[in-house]
């Protein structure tokens, strides 16, 4: 099955430091994919240049088959990726069904637009908020919205920049099986984030960035077990992935 995301020899120059340096990396149709690494490690430059906020110093990027290299942010999302960055940034004064109804009208008829709001916020466990300013919404019920918002475009790939930020243990499982849900529908999922925990609950595979390369990559049952990725975590040569 050919990968739905292609990255090859893709690297980020800022004043000649490399933010992110020759890295690789497929994701395949229909899998959670996330993307793990110390603080300054190049996971949130290489999520930019995935939705097109930077362009590459070298490298290329293909999506869908497609050369998506130089392609502007806006093409990107009308090729079928949505991004849900880590800050929610709903529309605060207006009601909770009506911020999924703004996303959705982009790429529903008018005539099934209530029922994929009903839909979407019964998904997200919305549906009882829905008259609600999003505004006096807990952080985590944003983030769900954000992620219906993002949904709301219908994307081949969706894209989590730190979606359990902020979120209580409760909240981040739900966000965990909600993930799971989507991705048991065919959705493909990319994820940065850096809860261990989380990323166990959903990850179909795991990508480590160190110092802007790539520096393992395999199940999470194969990362968490690795003592050289506990080590750049952690900073001790013999440290347990699990503590």
């Amino acid at each position: 099955m050919a990968a739905l995301l292609e990255i090859r020899a893709l690297s980020r120059t800022f004043g000649g430091l490399f933010a992110v340096s020759d890295v690789d990396l497929d994701v395949n149709p229909g899998e959670i994919h996330c993307l793990i690494g110390p603080n300054g490690a190049g996971k949130s430059t290489l999520f930019k240049l995935v939705m097109g906020t930077y362009t590459p110093t070298h490298g290329s990027i293909r999506f869908d088959g497609e050369d998506i290299t130089q392609m502007p942010p806006f093409r990107r999302v009308n090729l079928g990726m949505s991004i849900k960055m880590q800050a929610p940034s709903v529309f605060r004064a207006l009601p909770v069904w009506q911020n999924v109804h703004i996303a959705l009208q982009r790429r529903v008829p008018r005539r099934l637009l209530a029922a994929e709001e009903g839909r979407l916020l019964d998904l997200l466990g919305l549906a009882a908020e829905a008259a609600r300013p999003a505004g006096e919404l807990s952080h985590g019920q944003q983030q769900w919205l954000e992620i219906g918002m993002a949904l709301a475009l219908q994307p081949k790939l969706l894209l989590l920049d730190e979606p359990t930020a902020g979120l209580s243990p409760e909240e981040t499982f739900r966000t965990g099986e909600l993930v799971k849900r989507l991705a048991q529908a065919g959705m493909t999922v990319m994820v940065v984030e850096h809860d261990m925990d989380f990323v166990r609950q959903i990850a179909t595979r795991v990508t480590v960035l160190h110092l802007g390369k790539i520096f393992a990559e395999g199940s999470v049952e194969a990362i968490v077990a690795d003592p050289a990725v506990a080590e750049i975590y952690l900073g001790t040569p013999h440290a347990n992935a699990d503590s």
